[in-house]
Parts: C-alpha cells; structure tokens; sequence
C-alpha cells in the first residue's frame, strides 16, 4: 500500500486494531452462519475482496487509511473462519495448531530479514507500521488467525472454565502488559506481532461476549448481526475521532514536500 494510506503506531491504532479484531470475530462468524457461506465456502470470497481492496487502493489516487482498515477486517474475517474450520470442524488440537501458527509466524519474520527488510524498531519514520507488501499481509493473517485459536483456546478449554466473559476481562491486563514490554523493547518487529496476536487473541473473545450477552435477548443469528453493526460503527468511531484529534498536530508534517511511495 502507499505509505500515505497506512496508519501511524499509536494508541489509536491500537484501539482500532482491537475494534478490528472484534468486528472480524462476529463478521467471521456472521459470514459461516446466517449467511450460509460455511468455514471453508467463505473463504475464496473473503479473498477476493482483500485483492480487490488492495488492488482499488493502488490503482485509485486517494488518500485514506479505509483501504488499510478495510482490508484488516477481511483478513480478520477470513482468519476466523481459518481458525474455526481447523479447530472446531477439523478438531485439530488448540495447543498443536497454535503453535503450529507461531512457527509460521517466526518462518516469515526470518524469510523478511532474508530478503533484506529492515529487522529493527518499525516505531520510525513517523511510527508507521512495517511495509505493506506480501510477507506483512500473509503474516496479519496467520496471526489472526493465531489469535482466533487462542481466544476460543482459553474461553471454551474445560481445564480453564473461563467463558467469553472472564477471558475478556482477564484479556485487558494481558494486552497492556504485552503492549507495555513491546515498547519497551522499542517495538521491534517481533514484537509488534506478538502484541498483534495477544491484540487478535482478546478481540476474540470481546467480540464473542458481545454475542454471548445478546444471545440473552435475541436468537444467535440476531445476536451476531448487532455484534457485527456495534464493533462497526465502533471502528470507525476511533478511527474518525483520532484522526480529527491529530489533525492540528499533524497537518505541517502532512503538508512538507516529501514525495510519496509505494511500500508494496
């Protein structure tokens, strides 16, 4: 994507990527239910509409960091369905297909600084997030998926007995610890995954308490439709609000004659 149409790292962006991760939860789960499509029909769509987001984004000259979160949320939807057909339908073990996921995720980051990428902080150049090219995109997924496994991994496990709820709740300090240790170590680009995967991993469960507390007033298809409007217009409530806060901060920045680039 062009590097204009990328976000800054910063609290809003963290937020968002929790909206995300919530709204591609119930998105994901709509998707397989109600709208028939299943954990594995709905998957080949899914992609096509990544494609033709990051294909509108190169070929249309708009500046909008939509393309970037749009494409987030497919992913994220897809992911759920990755995750949910592997775990549920094909009854792969959580902690075999987990880890199976965190090696993957390990085997592009070195296959990144093989091919020369930059291995250091991605918190400069204005805290943009890595480049946007193949690894980053194949990556995002994985760890969607990674964290999809995770949240049901500790809500439904019996050993645990915690439910949407309590993993939610105990999901909050997890993250802020993670995000905390993440930029302490400068936000290298092992760790930004790692906070994206605990970041993926609580916008699971979020995003099924939400149709757990619904389910208690409406049928689980109604459920997951309010689920997936509310996490919507979330998502987009932060996006919109943290851009107008940064607005003033940021339009001499925005307004220097640094020409623009591709970043993938």
């Amino acid at each position: 994507m062009h590097t204009r149409n990328v976000p800054r790292i910063d609290a809003g962006y963290w937020a968002a990527i929790v909206a995300a991760s919530m709204c591609g939860t119930n998105a994901g789960d709509l998707a397989a239910g109600p709208l028939g499509l299943g954990h594995v029909r709905g998957i080949l769509p899914i992609a096509a509409v990544f494609l033709a987001i990051v294909l509108a984004e190169k070929i249309l000259n708009w500046r909008t960091v939509a393309f970037y979160w749009l494409a987030i949320i497919v992913l994220r939807t897809m992911a759920t369905n990755i995750a949910d057909f592997a775990t549920h339908d094909m009854k792969i073990s959580y902690p075999v297909f987990v880890l199976g996921l965190v090696g993957f995720m390990i085997l592009m980051l070195w296959a990144d600084r093989f091919r020369g990428a930059e291995g250091g902080s991605v918190a400069n150049e204005g805290m943009r997030i890595p480049t946007t090219d193949w690894v980053y995109w194949v990556t995002m997924l994985t760890a969607g998926v990674a964290g999809t496994a995770l949240g049901d991994w500790f809500a439904e496990d019996p050993a645990l007995s915690l439910g949407f709820i309590w993993a939610s709740v105990l999901g909050a300090p997890i993250f802020a610890a993670v995000l905390s240790l993440a930029y302490r170590f400068d936000l290298t680009k092992s760790w930004y995954w790692t906070a994206i995967v605990v970041c993926r991993t609580w916008g699971t469960d979020l995003g099924d308490m939400l149709v757990v507390l619904f389910r208690k007033v409406a049928t689980r298809p109604t459920a997951l439709w309010i689920s997936t409007a509310i996490t919507a217009v979330l998502l987009a409530s932060v996006i919109v609000m943290w851009r107008h806060r940064d607005t003033g901060k940021w339009r001499g920045q925005l307004s220097g004659a640094v020409p623009l680039k591709r970043d993938g």
